[in-house]
């Protein structure tokens, strides 16, 4: 015959179980900023590898052909991009890319970033409706070439302000407006603190 007499049940209280969700969403709000930064610093360290190999095949485009992938004649029609004379960078990564073949007679692929995953709002790739090449935030990409080939080129942020001195030393130049897509801290055009990446430091 079984006893009708209340047995010890295991179990949690109601309070015990808000006390451990509380604990949950308290861990949670302090790891979420964590995870953002460690987010940030990939696409900035994926800006950064893009911009390098920018550079790079910019680089072997002239030692191909004995000219920088431009018609233009001076360097700041040479300027590729956001802030740029042409606006777009689609021009640069058609011939890089092989898919003219005005400049780049041969045919030769220098450069092949892979199409964004979103065409609408690109980011980390090429849209294919334009040529142009996105940075991970979904801004394209900035390039300056040495178009009046006396080995310079203009530095986007002045003189001294945190990314070298003007002018750069160099046949061409590749750089990011970061995540808040403007030039420096929010438009103050000094590198100094901002979250722009470049090709050159």
């Amino acid at each position: 015959m079984k006893s009708l007499a209340p047995t010890d049940e295991n179990g949690f209280t109601l309070i015990e179980l808000l006390i451990v969700i509380s604990i949950i969403v308290i861990l949670m709000g302090l790891l979420f900023p964590a995870f953002k930064g460690v987010q940030d610093q990939a696409k900035r360290t994926q800006a950064k590898n893009d911009l390098t190999q920018i550079v790079t095949a910019v680089n072997a485009f002239y030692t191909e052909y004995g000219k920088y992938p431009t018609a233009a004649t001076t360097d700041a029609t040479a300027t590729y991009g956001p802030g740029g004379s042409t606006t777009e960078n689609s021009g640069l990564f058609t011939e890089l890319r092989a898919t003219t073949s005005a400049l780049n007679t041969r045919q030769i692929v220098f450069i092949s970033p892979p199409d964004a995953k979103d065409q609408n709002s690109p980011r980390s790739g090429i849209k294919s409706s334009t040529g142009g090449y996105y940075d991970p935030w979904g801004t394209e990409y900035a390039v300056a070439l040495d178009a009046n080939y006396d080995n310079q080129v203009t530095n986007p942020y002045g003189n001294n302000n945190g990314a070298g001195a003007d002018p750069i030393r160099q046949g061409a130049i590749a750089w990011s407006y970061g995540k808040d897509a403007k030039l420096g801290n929010n438009g103050d055009g000094k590198f100094t603190g901002s979250d722009d990446v470049v090709s050159w430091q």
